[in-house]
């Protein structure tokens, strides 16, 4: 099972090939954000799911009452980069609004049904984040 950096690493090595297909196939990610306080480069893997052209993923951090450091370094620079498989390209991350996370949501927890869980254990609302390729 891949984690953290080492995903990271044997994703982009792969194109994906490995990595994308994480535990029991659930697809990922690899999201470039630009670090908050350091300016260097912060990669994440991170579940996803498409709607409507773009990429959505979950700032959930298991649960945790704080935000993950990739949401806060999105939210001082939401120039992203991300890869899905071997396509890597430029994108615009966003939070979703109310309305657009009453539909996000539960396609997140279909894939990933802990999602749920992970609410349950903090009063943090957990932001459900659009990633818009840039043209």
């Amino acid at each position: 099972m891949l984690f953290g950096d080492e995903h990271v690493r044997r994703y982009e090595e792969t194109d994906g090939e490995v990595g994308h297909d994480w535990q029991d196939g659930v697809p990922t990610l690899v999201l470039t954000t630009t670090g908050r306080t350091s300016g260097q480069p912060r990669k994440s893997a991170l579940i996803y799911q498409e709607h409507d052209g773009a990429y959505v993923v979950v700032a959930s951090k298991g649960g945790a009452d704080d935000h993950p450091g990739w949401y806060k370094n999105l939210l001082a620079d939401p120039n992203v980069r991300v890869q899905v498989k071997g396509d890597r390209f430029a994108a615009k991350a966003r939070t979703a609004d109310k309305a657009e996370k009453a539909v996000l949501w539960p396609k997140m927890v279909a894939v990933w049904p802990s999602y749920d869980d992970y609410q349950k254990k903090t009063d943090r609302d957990i932001p459900v984040v659009v990633l818009e390729r840039l043209s």
